[in-house]
């Protein structure tokens, strides 16, 4: 895979001479208005201004023409995680395993002796979860924008490639994401107050609490998603432009600047097509996993809650595991692709890029 050059913040740019850098047109030979020539598309999308629809078919076609270095990089990803994740709880398991087997002896009692060192152990991999978890869905957000670089120039891209390229730029997309992250929990955490602040009103019969902190949500919450759009391109250009985190975002603040509601509304819109898509998925399974069967009169309640958990664990609970896999398997490249895309509309309306990505297609292009 070929490097970025020309795609970073460094490379001279300048509005094209004319629509989506070719020549000037105007008044055709024969006295009549010439149309503007349609823009190059050697890859994905057209090397000019996008539309939605430009935007939504460039992530189509890329899911579609890459869906081996996109899809096989995706699952060697989450691969990697269960096998990450099996392998730190087993540890913690044997560590802990003494402490398990006294709480489960016979006639045993609470012991801080024995619950302190499982508690422990839980948070070490409930911890260490979430680092391989962010890790994870940072490679493969990198790991995107690799795949389009080479999308959108109409170049191969093998998954060899584009896996030392997303690895290379893991580390920067992580920071990236770990910031975009902490701004979500700020409505989390208001949600939180608030859930709280409604047993204080209850039990004290005061609605000061409750009110601030509800105040407080109204104020959190479009804070957040104007923080949280603002930062959007940056694990693009993490990626792409081989920028460190704080550049990074800077740089996202800079494209998003003047198009917000634009990046707002198109984001939204993949997140409704990724919602609507999962639903259904979902709803069929929903309605075919069969209801417990009535508990008969006189029945324990170990039986009835065996009984519960067959009809919800068998195949129709495996038929989900797949489901929710490929959902969410889908939903970890499309939209990190949607956003990619979106940056690159953002520098070509802005920067000129169109005329800099042509010029990098005729250079290698072979003669004929």
């Amino acid at each position: 895979m070929s490097d970025t050059s020309g795609w970073g913040p460094q490379a001279p740019y300048g509005g094209p001479p004319g629509p989506y850098g070719g020549p000037p047109y105007g008044w055709g030979s024969n006295g009549g208005w010439a149309p503007p020539p349609p823009p190059p598309k050697p890859g994905v999308i057209p090397l000019a201004p996008l539309g939605v629809d430009h935007i939504l078919g460039g992530t189509f076609a890329t899911m579609r023409r890459y869906a081996k270095p996109l899809f096989g990089t995706a699952v060697a990803a989450y691969g990697l995680l269960v096998v990450v994740m099996a392998t730190v709880a087993a540890l913690a398991y044997l560590s802990v395993r003494e402490h398990v087997q006294a709480m489960y002896e016979p006639g045993a009692t609470f012991s801080w002796d024995d619950g302190r060192p499982i508690l422990i152990a839980f948070g070490a991999v409930w911890l260490a979860g979430l680092l391989a978890s962010l890790a994870v869905n940072s490679f493969i957000q990198a790991s995107c924008s690799a795949t389009l670089h080479e999308a959108v120039l109409g170049r191969p891209a093998t998954f060899g490639a584009v896996w030392r390229r997303a690895w290379s730029r893991t580390p920067s997309v992580m920071a990236v994401t770990v910031l975009l992250a902490l701004v979500l929990l700020l409505p989390l955490g208001a949600c939180a107050l608030l859930f709280v602040s409604f047993f204080i009103t209850v039990l004290t019969q005061s609605a000061v609490p409750f009110g601030l902190v509800f105040l407080l949500l109204l104020v959190v919450t479009p804070l957040a998603a104007w923080l949280y759009v603002l930062f959007a391109f940056a694990p693009a250009v993490a990626a792409l432009e081989t920028a460190g985190p704080l550049q990074a975002l800077r740089r996202s603040v800079r494209l998003v600047r003047g198009a917000w509601w634009r990046t707002f509304g198109i984001s939204l819109l993949a997140g409704v097509i990724v919602g609507i898509v999962s639903l259904v998925v979902r709803l069929p399974l929903q309605f075919a996993t069969p209801m417990p069967p009535p508990p008969a009169p006189g029945s324990s309640a170990s039986a009835v809650l065996l009984d519960q958990l067959r009809s919800q664990f068998g195949l129709y609970a495996l038929f989900g595991l797949v489901a929710t896999f490929l959902t969410q398997l889908a939903a970890s490249v499309f939209l990190p692709l949607v956003t990619a895309v979106l940056y690159i509309d953002q520098r070509i309306r802005k920067e000129g890029l169109a005329q800099t990505l042509t010029e990098a297609v005729s250079v290698r292009e072979p003669a004929p």
